[in-house]
């Protein structure tokens, strides 16, 4: 029995370093700081798109930080349809209290822009006590509880702005299912829309063979190709902000830079970026299920 619980223990361990934890799949990692912070897909997911509004409105990684902690602290990053009094959504804004009708308020990326609109108008946001800053837009009734979540607010703006590279990392499942490039290209217009309309970052659909780096076996053959024109802090956020986005749009792999990030990858290996030669170094593509 001795052995036969400790052959199944050994294999177990195996299995779990090989192909991941069941605990941690659906699941994303931001490190930095001496930690990390691990957030479910969809917290994450609405991380990215408050992130990107920070990142298109040229606003700094800060912005992005308190935005981030605040969200976390109002919703728990979640685009929730209730809350105290007549609080809604992200922010937990109120329609009584002029932040727009219930619909606007539950859209999240018009929420992050009036969230936004107020909090530059705030002239020490930038230095200010986080704390002090997310009560200005507010009016909570617990302040004090902004600054709890003030470290993985910062570690998820830096990586969803750009700052720290190759940082955020996501255990998946299998899509299972074809994906559209064209879903992840909407997405990218509709949290992009200045950078997009400017033409900072351009994208287009192009062959997954001639551009990705290596090309996994459930990927399909077109790429979203996304051009930053050499702008390599911007070209972080894009990719860092796909990666978040693969549990909504299926992206089974993300490449920028001489790295990639892989959806198959379990154990050790998927708690990283790798490395890889070769494909359209210099801008950020992107693989969806062809399956």
């Amino acid at each position: 029995m001795v052995l036969l619980f400790t052959g199944i223990a050994g294999g177990s361990y195996v299995a779990l370093q090989r192909y991941g934890s069941p605990a941690h799949e659906g699941t994303c990692v931001a490190s930095g700081l001496g930690t990390s912070h691990r957030y479910s897909t969809d917290r994450v997911a609405n991380a990215a798109l408050i992130s990107a509004t920070a990142v298109d409105r040229g606003m700094p990684p800060r912005a992005a930080s308190i935005a981030l902690a605040t969200a976390y602290q109002e919703s728990q990053l979640q685009n929730i349809d209730y809350g105290d009094r007549d609080s809604l959504g992200l922010f937990q804004q109120r329609p009584s209290q002029d932040w727009g009708t219930e619909a606007e308020i539950m859209d999240p990326v018009y929420s992050t822009n009036a969230f936004y609109d107020v909090l530059e108008a705030i002239p020490d946001y930038q230095s200010a006590d986080i704390k002090d800053v997310a009560q200005e837009v507010q009016r909570s009734g617990h302040p004090e509880a902004y600054r709890d979540h003030e470290t993985e607010g910062r570690l998820y703006a830096s990586a969803l702005t750009g700052q720290s590279g190759a940082n955020l990392v996501c255990t998946l499942g299998a899509v299972g299912s074809t994906v559209s490039p064209e879903q992840l290209r909407s997405e990218l217009a509709r949290q992009f829309p200045r950078a997009t309309e400017s033409r900072r970052l351009t994208s287009s659909l192009s062959s997954a063979s001639g551009s990705a780096p290596q090309l996994p076996a459930d990927a399909g053959a077109t790429a979203l190709v996304i051009d930053t024109g050499g702008d390599e802090t911007l070209g972080w956020a894009l990719a860092n902000w796909a990666v978040a986005r693969a549990a909504d749009d299926g992206v089974v792999q993300v490449s920028y830079q001489g790295r990639v990030w892989d959806r198959s990858l379990r154990g050790e290996e998927s708690e990283r970026w790798g490395e890889a030669d070769g494909g359209a170094a210099d801008r950020v593509v992107v693989l969806v299920s062809g399956r």
